[in-house]
């Protein structure tokens, strides 16, 4: 299996960055990381491991980037404000610098991407999808968080209104939605221990009242919020949907 690691500087978040990639052809994958993760947070746990046999059959390519705005929630040393702006920035970066090296490396300008992850990886694939139609065209969002308001301490701003599905789809309208319609957004999660399967329902109804097709799948109570739960959830949406 091939494996490719990219760095630079970007200015958006002023920080060094990372994109790495396994795999040599088909569908590209962008696997976000949970919120501390670093881009090999995939690998080391295995996901990576679990997907080879769709990697090495070029049915995919799976990217993965450093979890940057998670980290920046969950460090508890930010305003709600900053980490908020960082989520936004953190879109961008993903829309204006991953994307295009993502296409770059795939040798197509135009080709669609899937979005997937975990936890708050989950809710970085939603929100993809729901921003940006034009480049994504489904989420595999496991497990999903999608409420990060919790983090606000009550102060709502417009980085975070923009950045959270749940806070702007309601009000959306126009060809962004239009395209958004067209997309597809899946919510396997777990009934288990710290899983929380009314966070899916809740962006679930969502999606639906602006006629945005999606599924949530429940696995069970037997399905907890690990590594294990998501290792035997994607390679089977992949088969099914890459």
């Amino acid at each position: 299996m091939q494996k490719d690691v990219t760095r630079w500087h970007t200015g958006r978040l002023e920080q060094e960055v990372q994109l790495v990639r396994w795999g040599h052809y088909g569908t590209p994958v962008l696997l976000f990381p949970t919120a501390g993760g670093d881009a090999e947070e995939v690998e080391r746990f295995h996901l990576v491991r679990v997907l080879e046999p769709l990697i090495d059959a070029g049915r995919i390519k799976v990217y993965s980037t450093d979890s940057i705005a998670g980290r920046t929630w969950i460090s508890g040393e930010h305003s709600a404000e900053f980490c908020s702006r960082v989520q936004n920035l953190f879109d961008e970066f993903i829309y204006r610098e991953v994307v295009p090296a993502i296409r770059n490396d795939c040798g197509s300008a135009d080709i669609e991407i899937i979005a997937t992850g975990a936890s708050i990886g989950a809710f970085n694939a939603v929100a993809s999808v729901c921003r940006h139609p034009d480049v994504f065209r489904m989420a595999i969002a496991m497990s999903g968080t999608f409420d990060l308001s919790k983090y606000l301490e009550g102060r709502m701003n417009e980085d975070f209104y923009f950045s959270s599905p749940l806070h702007y789809l309601p009000g959306l309208e126009g060809p962004q939605l239009d395209l958004l319609r067209s997309r597809f957004v899946l919510l396997p999660t777990g009934e288990g221990n710290f899983e929380d399967i009314g966070e899916s329902w809740r962006i679930a109804r969502v999606l639906g009242a602006k006629g945005v097709p999606n599924r949530v799948d429940p696995w069970g109570p037997e399905w907890h919020h690990d590594w294990i739960t998501w290792r035997a959830m994607l390679p089977k949406y992949l088969e099914e949907l890459a």
